[in-house]
């Protein structure tokens, strides 16, 4: 069960940082620097707002 959360919080975390690069140019580097860091410390939770919070937009 530990790999498993371990293999899903490295998947959000990509995500998360590719989706940030990749897709929202518009986002400052402030802004791009937060959600880098809280993807890398809270690897799902982060994922889970960044989808309701930018992708939502």
């Amino acid at each position: 069960m530990g790999k498993l959360l371990g293999i899903v919080a490295l998947i959000c975390a990509v995500w998360v940082i590719y989706d940030v690069f990749a897709n929202n140019k518009e986002l400052s580097t402030g802004t791009k620097v937060v959600w880098i860091i809280c993807a890398l410390l809270f690897s799902i939770i982060t994922a889970i707002v960044y989808y309701l919070v930018e992708k939502k937009k």
